[in-house]
């Protein structure tokens, strides 16, 4: 997964947070641990890449990714991310189609990308 934390004016903001949080395979999450959750800051480009598996299905939802960005100095975003072409993304009371990540197959597995603008 990869994209860019910008401005609405399309300015990179480097040293931004993102912090995600995700299910396993099999639809669970780490309680008890950190699997499957991480943070990291974007680079002087406002770049940012990680490497995770397709979510699995929690109960009541759909795929989604847990995402949380913050700016320097400024507020948090908290929202989820989902994945195109799922068949329970109209059905979950939480899916937003804006919130769809771009995604593609690759040699390497699929590669998505989400770009935030704050």
């Amino acid at each position: 997964m990869t994209g860019q934390v910008l401005t609405t004016d399309c300015v990179p903001l480097a040293n931004s947070l993102i912090d995600v949080w995700q299910t396993d395979a099999q639809g669970r999450y780490d309680n008890t641990g950190n699997k499957l959750r991480g943070h990291q800051f974007t680079d002087v480009k406002g770049r940012y890449w990680l490497e995770t598996i397709v979510p699995g299905l929690y109960p009541g939802r759909t795929r989604h990714l847990h995402i949380k960005v913050q700016a320097p100095n400024r507020p948090v975003l908290t929202t989820q991310l989902y994945l195109p072409e799922e068949p329970l993304n109209e059905s979950d009371f939480l899916f937003q189609p804006e919130l769809i990540m771009a995604i593609q197959d690759t040699a390497d597995g699929k590669q998505a990308r989400f770009d935030f603008v704050l």
